[in-house]
């Protein structure tokens, strides 16, 4: 697409954001795989659309509020780039222009309240349970709350899990076949640490020696694709100290985590840490990807139960870095399961960050058809790779009154390997 943009004009991604738009040949593939843009069924709401409303801003020639009305409905779930046959790399467009956007932009009292909101806790694993708890007990009266606050209190478990504390190392089962740092999660640590306790079972069962960084905090993904540079530059830097170089891996089990440390590089283009940063992020897998190129994994019994699991694709575990064949080969290494897969796996289920408080109504919309999609597959247990989607779609399932259990895939091979009921 051809444009008049000074990359110059847009910061150390201005360059990145100019090759976005001309690479785009407005060739509309990109329509078929955006969730957005099948809800709303509006041109300025798909990929296509929201790159010239972008490249028009970018020029000068629109003004930015014509644009947002479009551009925060965006999810930024990237199914436009595995969809785009020409190549246009949407995530170097859509965050960097956000982020030159939040500081001209105005915003409401109460939008900025719900950001404050969410920006303070969210990230911060102790005030975040701490909001959790507080609003444990307004829940009851959640429909007396603003839609945010409603939103928020419903996306809250009735009964929070016990704090967790990690230890620094935790040493492998028989003989070291390798060395990996693991990102905790703030979420995550709040809503089911029981992930972060299967994932390193799962390692240390196959030979694994897993380190959790004290000093490590937020990867910054949420800060980064809401527009918050700054604070996703202080997430970002803290992790590049906190985690030790003598690793094989730094491994995530959050799809949204493992893809904001993937973008290190883009978040702090032009920054004295840049090099480190993309040091930091060629290291940076899914545990997925790492327990199968590590191989030969220890045998699951085979004890004669079967189990039918659906599995969902984690937008930015699919889209974003690429993995959908290495947690559905984990899985049919259990013997006994039954892989089945979820009709319109490509779209979102609606999660997205805090995309289901940001944009309730198309969340709620997503969320239903994903459940549609799962009942239909009549599973025992759907299995994916990120907290937020499993907090989405157990919403929903419960609405539904179904006995479908969500589970993460490091739950379900530990509880093979445990022989837990999944």
């Amino acid at each position: 697409m051809l444009h008049e943009i000074d990359p110059d004009q847009h910061g150390p991604l201005g360059p990145e954001m100019a090759s976005a738009v001309s690479t785009c040949v407005h060739c509309g593939f990109c329509l078929a795989a955006c969730p957005t843009y099948k809800v709303l069924g509006q041109e300025a709401d798909s990929p296509r659309g929201r790159i010239v409303l972008m490249k028009e801003v970018l020029e000068g020639t629109l003004p930015l509020d014509s644009a947002l009305t479009h551009l925060d409905p965006c999810l930024g779930c990237l199914a436009c780039e595995p969809a785009c046959p020409s190549g246009v790399s949407y995530r170097d467009l859509i965050s960097p222009f956000r982020s030159n956007a939040e500081s001209q932009r105005s915003r409401s009292l109460g939008d900025r309240f719900k950001r404050l909101l969410t920006r303070m806790t969210l990230p911060y694993p102790t005030r975040f349970r701490m909001a959790a708890k507080t609003g444990r007990f307004v829940k009851p009266l959640a429909r007396c709350l603003p839609d945010t606050l409603r939103v928020m209190i419903g996306l809250l478990p009735d009964q929070l899990p016990a704090k967790q504390k990690w230890d620094t190392i935790y040493p492998p089962v028989g003989t070291k076949r390798g060395r990996v740092a693991l990102l905790t999660g703030c979420a995550q640590s709040v809503l089911d640490p029981d992930i972060n306790t299967a994932t390193i079972e799962v390692l240390t069962r196959n030979g694994v020696e897993v380190v959790v960084p004290e000093k490590q905090g937020c990867c910054g993904a949420l800060s980064w694709h809401v527009g918050d540079l700054n604070r996703a530059q202080g997430f970002a830097k803290n992790n590049l100290l906190a985690f030790p170089r003598d690793v094989d891996a730094f491994v995530t089990n959050a799809a949204g985590c493992g893809s904001g440390m993937h973008e290190y590089p883009q978040i702090l283009k032009g920054t004295t840490e840049e090099v480190a940063a993309k040091e930091f992020a060629d290291k940076v897998c899914d545990v997925s990807v790492y327990l199968v190129g590590l191989g030969d994994l220890v045998p699951i019994p085979d004890r004669g139960r079967p189990l039918r699991v659906a599995y969902h694709d984690a937008c930015h575990l699919a889209n974003a870095q690429g993995v959908r064949a290495q947690p559905r080969s984990l899985l049919r290494t259990i013997p006994g399961v039954e892989l089945c897969e979820i009709a319109d796996a490509h779209l979102c289920c609606g999660s997205a960050g805090t995309y289901n408080i940001d944009q309730p109504e198309i969340a709620e919309t997503l969320g239903r058809e994903k459940t549609d999609n799962i009942l239909n597959t009549e599973a025992d247990v759907v299995a994916t790779g990120n907290i937020g989607c499993m907090t989405q779609l157990k919403t929903h399932l419960e609405q539904r009154e179904s006995s479908i259990a969500v589970r993460h895939t490091m739950q379900v091979l530990r509880d093979a390997y445990s022989d837990v009921d999944a």
